[in-house]
């Protein structure tokens, strides 16, 4: 801190680029595995500004305010707090997405889910209106990104936590496609009620899959910020996955789809799950991109 102290004190003759510098520092003395990345980005937050403009103003005398808006976050960053909650934002889908620690950070992989999720609603009528539903919504990511890329969807979002559906809420606000979603609190598909004239074309989920006791395992950033409700999986990690397959069905219409991210070692077991229901049929694994199993994604019918 005694640096970042000299620079508030001594902000005439110090730059822009002395404070990421020491910032630099600090943070990799402190073990986090991205330094520079993580001082930029929270510099460049302190300044209000983006990364590039960071780089164009790094010549720029330091207000001591500056400095000291910096030794805050670098605080916090060295308390593993992840930088998306410490901006309170993390780019997904190209979107920017609001996060609290009322949610989980929207990951690259479920980047996936999306994917996978349009391919699967691309078999039914362009003129009729779709209908989906994204089960554990959290920031509201997939559902948001589902309505900015079917643009006469409704989008049915769920989470058990109310915190996280203001959260989604806000999102969709953000992206001007709230209009077409409607937000439900409860546990899964029980915050729905299931009937035929509003059954769905496709039901997506990013479940909590961590398994109970690999939790304290994860990286600090994870096992001490991101919300344990949306992580813990149960005992095997595939408590949601027995649920959300056994009950989807009675939601889903014909030729209803289910996708679901799942954990890179968890394909053939979910696999299993959705085969003993006997209520899909084509069920298939859908690998990300690095080679990694990631979705499962089932239509409903006799297997």
């Amino acid at each position: 801190m005694d640096g970042l102290a000299n620079i508030a004190n001594d902000s005439g003759s110090r730059r822009l680029r002395d404070l990421l510098l020491l910032g630099v520092e600090r943070l990799s003395a402190g073990g986090i595995d991205s330094p520079r990345l993580d001082a930029e980005v929270l510099l460049a937050r302190c300044l209000n500004m983006s990364r590039e403009q960071l780089v164009v103003a790094a010549d720029l005398p330091i207000a001591p305010v500056v400095a000291l808006r910096f030794e805050a976050v670098l605080q916090r960053r060295l308390r593993w707090e992840p930088v998306a909650y410490i901006t309170g934002k993390q780019e997904f889908w190209s979107l920017d997405f609001a996060v609290t620690t009322d949610v989980l950070i929207p990951r690259p992989d479920t980047e996936r889910l999306v994917e996978v999720a349009l391919l699967c609603v691309a078999q039914f009528p362009a003129f009729k209106p779709l209908r989906i539903a994204d089960i554990g919504t959290g920031s509201g990511a997939v559902a948001v990104c589902l309505a900015s890329e079917l643009p006469s969807a409704q989008i049915y979002t769920t989470d058990i936590s109310s915190n996280a559906l203001q959260i989604a809420r806000r999102n969709a606000e953000t992206h001007h496609v709230a209009e077409r979603m409607q937000f439900f609190a409860g546990d899964l598909l029980d915050a729905l009620v299931p009937r035929p004239e509003t059954r769905f074309n496709l039901i997506a989920s990013n479940p909590p899959y961590v398994r109970r006791g690999e939790i304290v395992a994860l990286a600090p950033e994870v096992s001490r910020w991101e919300p344990r409700v949306a992580l813990d999986g149960g005992t095997d990690g595939l408590e949601f996955y027995r649920r959300i397959a056994a009950v989807a069905p009675d939601y889903l219409a014909e030729r209803g789809a289910l996708a679901l991210e799942i954990g890179a070692d968890m394909a053939r077991a979910v696999v299993a799950i959705c085969t003993a229901t006997g209520r899909y049929r084509e069920i298939e694994v859908h690998q990300d991109y690095a080679g990694k199993d990631r979705v499962v994604s089932a239509q409903l019918g006799k297997n």
